[in-house]
């Protein structure tokens, strides 16, 4: 069986819903579920505004020491801090599953997504890097950027069951436990850059550079689109799942708030991709979800202060060296 999840808070419930939703279309077989990196009892969502997908909490996986993570993350820090648990507690406790795929929620599947499935047959792990080909601009995301945030985006990862996704999970686990900050100064950003270590320590590794696989704003330089006929295509292949991080219904105007390399008058190509997700996020109630706050986030002065606390307790050396 292969199962596919995503992670939010209840804030982005109708991203996971237009997700889910598109798998449901695309990929009925695929068993989806939404972490739900929250408490549904505290919210007290009412039940019909509850998506009709399986919903798993994250106090019910069992993490040891939760509350410490809590505690010295932000709520984009401890959304990407609890992906390998989420991973374990589904290889260790889904006794039928074969394969588990991640999605963020900010992603829409469109095509079936068999030769991920062929792959995985084949492979413990399958990847997709942020670009596949250089940038000769100093725009925003350009490669040096890339060097800072990761080689592959972690907006998306499939794992086969097996020994090394395993361990990898594991491994990945523990640096995740405290080290899922964005904190470029110090090479972190939550949970992707750890993972360009993948290829090196674990074998099996495959590297997907289709690109219909995981478009988004960071390789529209490489990328050109087009709908017929119902279908969205990228330089003439399927658009397997494009993910729109960075996108704000609220905003139309704009592809990204993360880049500044095009509008939509520069590439009209995105124009049907964009007003179709607009429209699925409207439809499955953006701007009522967009209102609560995550349970396990801390006020920001609160955070702030515990950021500088932990800070603090580092040995003098290391406090010294920064200054």
């Amino acid at each position: 069986m292969t199962l596919a999840f995503t992670l939010c808070s209840i804030n982005y419930l109708a991203q996971a819903r237009t997700l889910g939703d598109s798998l449901r279309r695309t990929n009925p077989h695929i068993r989806f579920i939404i972490g739900l990196v929250d408490r549904l009892d505290v919210a007290q969502v009412p039940p019909d505004m509850l998506p009709d997908f399986e919903l798993l909490e994250l106090h019910n996986i069992g993490i040891s020491s939760l509350q410490e993570m809590c505690e010295h993350y932000n709520i984009t820090e401890l959304n990407t801090a609890v992906k390998p648990y989420f991973f374990r507690y589904f290889f260790e406790r889904v006794p039928q599953v074969s394969n588990v795929i991640y999605f963020d929620p900010d992603i829409i599947v469109y095509q079936p997504l068999t030769e991920l499935e062929n792959l995985l047959q084949k492979h413990d792990f399958v990847l997709t890097p942020h670009l596949t080909t250089p940038i000769d601009d100093q725009l925003t995301p350009n490669e040096l950027h890339h060097l800072n945030t990761g080689v592959y985006n972690l907006g998306f990862i499939a794992l086969r069951k097996s020994p090394e996704a395993l361990d990898f999970v594991k491994w990945w686990e523990e640096k995740l436990f405290d080290e899922c900050k964005i904190d470029l100064c110090n090479g972190l950003f939550v949970d992707q850059n750890w993972v360009n270590f993948a290829p090196i320590f674990w074998n099996n590794i495959h590297v997907e550079k289709h690109p219909g696989w995981n478009a988004a704003y960071w390789n529209l330089h490489e990328r050109r689109f087009s709908f017929k006929e119902g279908t969205h295509s990228v330089n003439n292949l399927p658009v397997v799942f494009f993910h729109y991080s960075g996108y704000d219904p609220a905003k139309p105007n704009v592809i990204s708030k993360y880049q500044d390399r095009f509008t939509f008058e520069q590439r009209p190509d995105l124009v049907a991709l964009f007003d179709f997700y607009r429209s699925e996020l409207l439809q499955n109630h953006n701007a009522y979800y967009r209102q609560f706050s995550c349970f396990y986030i801390k006020p920001e002065p609160l955070y702030k202060y515990l950021r500088v606390r932990e800070f603090l307790k580092k040995p003098f050396e290391k406090w010294l060296a920064k200054l």
